[in-house]
């Protein structure tokens, strides 16, 4: 189970270990997108609630991550990025696996860390590609190296907006990290190290974990 701040290297990390370990990567966001797509009743509410710009509540997206773990390709393990977002969310999950079997992971980033990580992506609205540049870059004077296109300041990586966005997991995340802080396979990683080396301190708590 990976923790941390949006931009903290979350997503990354979770298809680095799927892929490390052979082992599926369960992303809430992933769940929602194909419970959609997929038509189930469980996907046609949360449509719904995301068509009226709603938020999905604990019951919903818990009933969409107990159907994904129940899945057969995750009979072997997971890796889980963006649930559980709340502490009733986590009692849940203690109720979906053995409480012991999981090893959870936070990936510590300080904030002024991440405005200026976030700050200097960028997206190209040609191909879509993020992309990262100099963070005194002037996004009008960039362009995509790989189709030419104009690379621009997402509405959501604007600084302010990410100061919001990290106050607001701050309130939901304290108690999820106080509930999972005295877990026996519980351990922080620096996000700040290379991408290569958050890995490789990631898969070596996931080693001590299973000792």
């Amino acid at each position: 189970m990976l923790l941390g701040p949006p931009g903290s290297g979350k997503g990354t990390q979770a298809t680095r270990l799927a892929d490390r370990l052979s082992i599926p990567h369960i992303s809430t966001g992933d769940i929602l997108r194909a419970a959609v797509k997929a038509g189930t009743p469980l996907g046609q509410q949360v449509a719904g609630i995301m068509a009226s710009g709603g938020l999905v509540g604990d019951d919903l997206i818990t009933d969409l991550v107990r159907d994904r773990l129940a899945q057969p390709d995750a009979s072997r393990g997971f890796v889980l990025d963006g649930y559980p977002r709340t502490r009733a969310q986590a009692q849940a999950l203690d109720t979906m696996r053995p409480p012991e079997s999981f090893t959870i992971a936070l990936i510590q980033v300080p904030d002024e860390a991440i405005v200026k990580r976030m700050s200097s992506r960028r997206v190209c609205d040609g191909c879509g590609l993020t992309q990262s540049v100099s963070p005194d870059s002037k996004s009008e004077a960039e362009t995509c190296p790989y189709c030419g296109g104009d690379l621009i300041v997402r509405p959501d990586d604007n600084p302010g907006t990410v100061r919001r966005r990290l106050a607001t997991y701050a309130d939901a995340a304290t108690p999820v990290i106080q509930y999972y802080r005295l877990h026996l396979r519980y351990g922080e990683v620096n996000g700040l190290q290379h991408a290569d080396n958050v890995t490789a301190a990631l898969l070596a708590h996931i080693d001590r974990g299973f000792l």
